[in-house]
């Protein structure tokens, strides 16, 4: 393991849970975006406490750090049994990705599932 990895956690071990925050490596040269897709973000209603399905796509420019995507993964499961809005939802990724990953700009586009007949899409931008 070189010493640029071997502050990750959750790479290659077995990880039964969900974390509270994303893993980086070092941004290797010349990456412009990167772009993460996943369409089974699980949250709930704060109101109702109704399962809420949502697909969450996460735009970055890396600085010197780019997301572990297991990690982003397991960061991602902690929300299934959280109460959250989907604006809340947004901004709260996107200020993870700014936070941990530091990187020039992201940008959190968030689509949740219709309930009653309304999608809702939520993004929620940053930039250093």
């Amino acid at each position: 393991m070189s010493e640029q990895t071997e502050k990750l956690t959750v790479l290659g071990n077995t990880v039964r849970h969900a974390i509270e925050h994303v893993e980086v490596f070092p941004a290797p040269p010349n990456v412009s975006v990167v772009r993460f897709t996943n369409d089974e973000l699980n949250s709930m209603c704060p109101v109702t406490e109704q399962p809420d399905l949502s697909t969450v796509v996460i735009e970055y420019e890396p600085d010197s750090w780019c997301i572990e995507s297991k990690s982003l993964k397991l960061y991602l499961w902690g929300f299934r049994d959280r109460a959250v809005f989907a604006e809340a939802l947004a901004a709260e990724i996107a200020g993870e990705v700014m936070t941990t990953a530091s990187p020039r700009w992201v940008k959190v586009t968030l689509t949740q599932r219709p309930r009653g007949g309304i999608e809702i899409q939520v993004v929620s931008e940053l930039n250093r």
